[in-house]
């Protein structure tokens, strides 16, 4: 029996900031694929967050699909991949497994298709390690160097508290085992997937080696969280590396994707497709610009990280976010320091900041 035909995603643009959206706000439902090129499909899945979905894509090889990204290890999205494997992708295979970077929404389901699918992960070993590494980090309270890194950043008494009731570990609740082992993705590696060649770029900042797919024939990015239209990818420190400076790495990324050509239709993470390549990274960019001046303006006598949250979110910061946005702190805080613009010292066990004059 041969598979339902794949609707294509009806054009209908639009334009905002400066960014063009062939397909208006068009989206196909959870678990429902549209195409929006020939041969390039768009995939939906839900997510149990306030952003509640995150885009897949299919490439067409010939005899098998290709998979760009997989969702969150669910029950849920699971049985959406069960229906799709049995309907519409029903007339060939996945042949291909390929993963941006280690988020779960990304590669949450990648170990149980590749079992289904007998086919080998491919993502960039930096991810792949990581994603190994977290999987298997999980105990009943958080380590005591997490714990440290949060009160020396400046929490509470409480908010510590919480973190510590909160157990340690949650990454892997929704990622299916990981395989034992893949296939490296480098940058300049060219994937043949049907009639066209996809370039692989690396990018950083966001998650440590995060991988894109560029097909320069047909001028298509596959772009993961490193560029979405609407929203700005979280790039923070973590206790695994408290002096790392992703910051920079993600400005370094942003001006690199300005080196594809501006009219590439830009297939992202979540939002929808857009065009204005160049456009969205400069406004990226400027966005941590104008944080990092409000920044270093606030850090006019010792400051912790937890304390600059109200400058750098402008927003009260609720209970959930707080792990995420104090980590987000502490990267513009370190390119600060990187920069020579502010100074870390210790006072009685706690990291304050101050602007240098």
């Amino acid at each position: 029996m041969n598979a339902p035909a794949i609707p294509a995603l009806a054009r209908a643009p639009a334009e905002r900031r400066g960014l063009v959206y062939p397909f208006g706000t068009a989206a196909p439902d959870a678990g429902t694929v549209a195409e929006v090129a020939p041969g390039v499909l768009w995939l939906r899945m839900p997510l149990p967050f306030a952003l509640d979905h995150i885009n897949l894509w299919l490439l067409d090889g010939g005899d098998h699909w290709a998979l760009v990204d997989t969702g969150l290890g669910l029950p849920d999205v699971a049985r959406h991949w069960r229906r799709l494997l049995a309907g519409p992708l029903a007339g060939k295979p996945i042949g291909r497994l390929v993963v941006t970077h280690y988020h779960p929404d990304h590669i949450g389901l990648a170990g149980w298709l590749a079992r289904e699918a007998g086919v080998c992960l491919e993502t960039s070993r930096g991810e792949y390690f990581l994603a190994r590494a977290l999987a298997l980090d999980a105990s009943p309270t958080p380590p005591p160097e997490v714990v440290a890194f949060y009160r020396a950043h400046g929490w509470r008494e409480a908010e510590l508290t919480g973190l510590t009731a909160a157990g340690w570990g949650g990454y892997a609740r929704g990622v299916s085992p990981l395989p034992a082992g893949f296939r490296r993705l480098q940058p300049g590696d060219q994937l043949r997937i049907g009639g066209r060649v996809w370039q692989v770029w690396i990018g950083a900042g966001h998650s440590p080696e995060h991988v894109c797919l560029f097909c320069p024939a047909e001028r298509i990015l596959i772009a993961g969280d490193q560029l979405l239209p609407r929203i700005t990818s979280n790039v923070s420190v973590y206790p695994t590396e408290p002096e790392a400076n992703p910051l920079a790495d993600w400005l370094e990324s942003l001006a690199r994707l300005q080196d594809l050509p501006e009219e590439t239709l830009v297939l992202p993470a979540h939002n929808e497709p857009f065009l204005g390549l160049h456009a969205r990274a400069r406004q990226i960019e400027a966005d941590h610009r104008r944080r990092l001046e409000r920044l270093a303006d606030a850090l006019r006598g010792p400051t912790s990280a937890r304390e600059t949250l109200p400058t750098l979110f402008g927003r009260p910061i609720a209970a959930t976010e707080l792990m995420m946005a104090t980590g987000e702190a502490v990267a513009h805080l370190n390119w600060l320091v990187a920069q020579g613009l502010a100074r870390r010292a210790r006072q009685e066990g706690r990291f304050v900041f101050q602007a240098v004059s």
